[in-house]
């Protein structure tokens, strides 16, 4: 009994000491946001006269309203199109076990260790080579293929520990192989799906490298590529550069805040069948 009430205080402890630690960066940001324009604060040093229209010349000095449509429509662009290839993918190197599955699929486990920073170069001329430069399919075209080999895999992993008795019951009621994906397989695998589209949402609107290389525009890129702008301007203004970036990180926020609870689930589906 004692050892359970010390292993439960210590992973209570951890757990806060994690907590702490992730929020400090932010609380730190929201504090350095609310000081007067063109001061350097320290630190968590709370201002004595908050200055909460920082956020609102955030806003419009780095054009969001704009950027965050640009955002808005290369997510739109990317993520259903790499849901769809990545969980048919799946379905059928984890489920129907097509033949050369397995060499199809390690070659989608060798594109895992493919940094972005290791393709860039030779994206950036393929890119400029089809007249892409400087557009927003700059961005979502090499996201698709980029996101494939990870979505890929995490639908894989909850195809394969799905039972065949499904398959073969529905089967035998005559049910074809794309019957078979869209009305049995695709509802059971809705929390894998939903996670995947958060984490795919998440990376795509904090993509940073590919928006500021391949994209001149700041209007055409994700909001963590425009920032890159705003700081080239506004760089030297640590309160209103502070307050940019929470303006960008709340949609991500919003969206895991709003999802987690399906996010958790199709972890906790991993763990219970792995």
């Amino acid at each position: 009994m004692i050892i359970a009430r010390r292993s439960s205080w210590s992973g209570g402890a951890l757990l806060v000491f994690l907590m702490a630690v992730t929020l400090l960066p932010f609380m730190s940001l929201f504090t350095t946001a609310l000081h007067e324009s063109g001061t350097y604060p320290r630190g968590l040093d709370w201002p004595s006269h908050p200055h909460w229209h920082n956020f609102i010349e955030a806003f419009h000095v780095a054009n969001m309203g704009v950027i965050f449509k640009s955002s808005v429509l290369i997510v739109i662009g990317v993520v259903p199109v790499s849901i769809l290839i990545a969980t048919m993918a799946g379905f059928g190197l984890g489920h129907l076990r097509v033949r050369g599955g397995r060499v199809v699929f390690l070659l989608f486990l060798l594109g895992l260790t493919l940094p972005f920073e290791g393709v860039i170069v030779p994206l950036y001329y393929e890119i400029r080579g089809f007249g892409l430069l400087n557009t927003r399919w700059a961005i979502i075209l090499p996201l698709i293929g980029l996101f494939m080999p990870f979505g890929v895999y995490w639908m894989r992993a909850h195809f394969l520990n799905l039972p065949q008795e499904l398959s073969e019951a529905a089967r035998v009621d005559g049910a074809t192989t794309w019957q078979l994906f869209w009305r049995i397989h695709i509802p059971l695998a809705r929390p894998a799906v939903t996670s995947l589209g958060i984490l795919l949402t998440v990376w795509t609107w904090n993509q940073f490298l590919l928006a500021i290389v391949l994209v001149d525009d700041p209007t055409k890129r994700t909001m963590a590529g425009a920032l890159g702008a705003f700081q080239g301007q506004w760089g030297t203004n640590i309160p209103l550069l502070s307050a940019g970036s929470l303006l960008i990180l709340t949609p991500t926020l919003v969206v895991f805040l709003v999802f987690q609870r399906h996010f958790v689930a199709a972890l906790l589906q991993g763990s219970l069948k792995g």
